[in-house]
C-alpha cells in the first residue's frame, strides 16, 4: 500500500520520517514547483526541529516505509 495524496497539494504538507536520521523526524514541505504540464519537478522538505532543508524525490514519499503522513510520534 501506498502513501496517497495530490501532488498539488504538497506545499506545506506534513510528513514523519519512519526512521529518523540526525535525530530529524517531523518535516513539512516548504518548496514545491510544477513543470509546464502541472507534473512535479522539484521537492524541498524542512526539518521542523534544525531547520535543515533537504531536496529529495518527491515520489518517495508515497513510500509507507520511509514516510507517514502528518506527524507522528
Amino acid at each position: 500500500m501506498t502513501n496517497k495524496f495530490n501532488p498539488k497539494k504538497l506545499h506545506h504538507s506534513k510528513w514523519t520520517a519512519v526512521k529518523p536520521v540526525n535525530k530529524e523526524k517531523h518535516f513539512l514541505v516548504s518548496k514545491v514547483t510544477f513543470d509546464e504540464e502541472g507534473d512535479v519537478e522539484s521537492c524541498v522538505i524542512e526539518a521542523v526541529i534544525s531547520n535543515n532543508a533537504y531536496s529529495i524525490d518527491w515520489t518517495e514519499l508515497k513510500d509507507p516505509n520511509k514516510w507517514s503522513q502528518g506527524w507522528q510520534y
